[in-house]
């Protein structure tokens, strides 16, 4: 009996009570994990929250710095881009004065007819006639290539609707084969020293951008020129890039087309002659 006394006097083991006595001194002595948890978190945000505003406050303080650099930046390529438009302006003068005066000296050392058609050919002189006007034009849904690649390289052809240069050089050279005498695309006359070349998707004319539609004017005799060209291969090439990819061109007979000069004919390896030819006796 004395052994079922003492369990029902001492239900919980003396281990447990000493336990739960020392959980109740530490909690009297110390914070709560609870709250201890809590301060601990408010104390984080507080710490995020002061690098955030001291990174706020450094990237005002540069704002001024780096919009007055911008601003600067700004300023230098517009000055540039001025001082090379004047150049260029200044060079298009100079390349009119230096045409004008070779050709007041050919006239003055008693240019001959010869010597005139030289000039026309040559795209030295301004000339007007009969001729024809074609206007080609990209597809009215032209693109891009995705690659940035030009897929007519290989085959000639495009699905991007655009018309590149090699386009233009075939119309060019079949406008020359059927009688053109004179060529000029976009008010840039054609010589014999022109280059028709690509720089991205632009076409490029003696390093002169050109933007569509391309306005190919040609001074010959107009209704032979017309069907000449039509006819001839770089003409159905033309009419092929219509029908299959969407290229818009048109050709009109022109009762008078004016064609300018050429900015400057320079000659840079031929040399005028100055050997005497010695006859040989037998």
């Amino acid at each position: 009996m004395s052994l079922i006394t003492n369990v029902m006097d001492h239900s919980l083991d003396d281990g447990y009570a000493e336990a739960a006595a020392r959980k109740k001194s530490d909690g009297e002595r110390g914070l709560p994990k609870t709250l201890r948890a809590k301060l601990g978190l408010a104390a984080g945000l507080v710490l995020a929250a002061l690098v955030v505003t001291v990174g706020a406050a450094q990237t005002r303080a540069a704002a001024p710095v780096v919009a007055k650099e911008r601003q600067e930046l700004i300023d230098r390529v517009d000055s540039e881009t001025a001082t090379a438009d004047k150049l260029e302006s200044s060079v298009d003068k100079l390349r009119d004065d230096v045409s004008a005066r070779q050709r007041a000296a050919m006239k003055s050392s008693g240019g001959s007819t010869q010597a005139d058609l030289v000039d026309v050919l040559s795209g030295a002189t301004a000339v007007h006639g009969p001729g024809v006007k074609l206007v080609v034009n990209d597809a009215k849904e032209a693109s891009t290539g995705g690659d940035g690649t030009n897929p007519r390289e290989t085959s000639g052809f495009s699905d991007t609707g655009r018309v590149r240069d090699r386009d233009m050089q075939r119309v060019v050279n079949g406008l020359w084969e059927s009688g053109a005498e004179a060529i000029s695309i976009n008010g840039q006359r054609l010589t014999s020293l022109s280059a028709i070349r690509a720089a991205g998707d632009a076409i490029l004319v003696d390093n002169r951008p050109l933007v569509p539609p391309y306005t190919v004017l040609a001074v010959g005799k107009a209704e032979r020129l017309s069907s000449g060209f039509q006819n001839s291969a770089d003409g159905l090439y033309l009419q092929a890039l219509e029908q299959n990819f969407g290229i818009r061109a048109t050709i009109s007979a022109q009762g008078d087309v004016r064609l300018p000069a050429a900015p400057s004919v320079i000659v840079r390896t031929a040399q005028p002659s100055t050997e005497k030819t010695e006859k040989g006796t037998s």
